[in-house]
């Protein structure tokens, strides 16, 4: 059995009540589920969340919303994993087996069903534990700048000065959509960066990572961007 999780608690503090504002006219958690929804890959789309009224915005979007989480797995330091776990225990505790599972957040409205799918053939196909979305740094990271106690600049690397931008390998970051993983490997508590993890590459236009109200005005702009553009397809 597949099982799809999206984490959704209710005490987002920098944007309060993320999870559920209006993004584009709808909740921004409906975006995530709608896509999930479009891959015809799973048996459960669950949204573990402790906050009543995001669990009923999820359900009136399709959703499931089996348990309200534990107070202890909805503070500021609850990592992706134990959430996902604790999902997976609940239903094997209730003697329904699951295979292979997907972490989707709530705060991608990016999210496209196809990268789900393709995220779920890396899985298989690489035998690794994990495959999750990733997309290129758009400047090289070797050639990162700091500010030092004085306000002044310094390289993070000073002896990257002289190379040239092409000449350095580029660097990749977590793209916030999805973390496919076998049940064993979420089980095991391993984290998911590592040689043991396959990615699927994003385009940088349609990776948006909102944590901040900054996150979600440029958000906003590339929904305009990119609902323009689909419109002229």
């Amino acid at each position: 059995m597949k099982l799809a999780v999206i984490p959704a608690r209710g005490g987002s503090k920098r944007i309060p009540r993320k999870n559920i504002k209006q993004f584009g006219g709808r909740p921004m958690i409906s975006w995530s589920i709608e896509a999930t929804q479009k891959t015809n890959l799973f048996d459960l789309i669950v949204v573990s969340t402790d906050d009543p009224e995001i669990a009923e915005v999820a359900t009136t979007f399709g959703a499931e919303v089996p348990f309200l989480r534990p107070a202890g797995l909805s503070d500021d330091y609850t990592s992706t994993i134990p959430v996902v776990a604790h999902t997976v225990n609940w239903y094997l505790e209730r003697e329904i087996s699951i295979d292979e599972v997907c972490c989707i957040y709530a705060t991608a409205p990016f999210i496209e069903a196809r990268d789900i799918v393709t995220g779920f053939d890396v899985l298989l196909e690489s035998g690794a534990d994990f495959a999750f979305s990733v997309t290129s740094y758009a400047f090289p990271v070797q050639r990162a700048l700091k500010l030092g106690n004085d306000g002044r600049v310094e390289m993070l690397d000073p002896s990257q000065f002289e190379t040239r931008s092409q000449d350095l390998c580029e660097a990749y970051h977590d793209a916030g959509q999805f973390y496919w993983g076998t049940s064993t490997a979420w089980l095991s508590g391993k984290p998911i960066f590592g040689p043991h993890a396959a990615p699927v590459i994003l385009p940088r236009y349609r990776v948006q990572d909102i944590d901040t109200i900054e996150d979600w005005k440029r958000a906003e702009l590339m929904l305009t961007s990119l609902s323009s553009i689909n419109s002229m397809i």
